[in-house]
């Protein structure tokens, strides 16, 4: 008789930039609404730093801890660029956690 093992997958760390449209897009209300709209994919928000970009432009890095098994991020970042005030998304780091 084979037993059948359930292994769980391991976590990852994502950290997202999304950069926002204009200088003058309030950053704290387009911070929450992306935070609530991550969340709401089931997946944590560790950690969140704004990064001058150029003129007066600025980022929020998200770092995010998710399930592996989740699989790709393309879905959460098309639902985080649907926030008023976000320019783009993307991608910059991607480890997986131990322990």
């Amino acid at each position: 008789m084979i037993s059948q093992v359930q292994i769980k997958m391991a976590n990852v760390i994502v950290t997202f930039k999304v950069n926002l449209e204009s200088p003058e897009t309030n950053v704290e209300d387009v911070k929450d609404a992306v935070s609530v709209k991550i969340e709401d994919s089931g997946v944590q928000v560790g950690k969140t730093e704004v990064e001058e970009v150029a003129f007066g432009l600025k980022a929020i890095n998200f770092v995010c801890i998710m399930d592996e098994d989740k699989g790709s991020t393309d879905r959460l970042e098309e639902t985080m660029k649907e926030v008023d005030g976000v320019n783009s998304v993307q991608v910059v780091d991607v480890r997986r956690a131990i322990g």
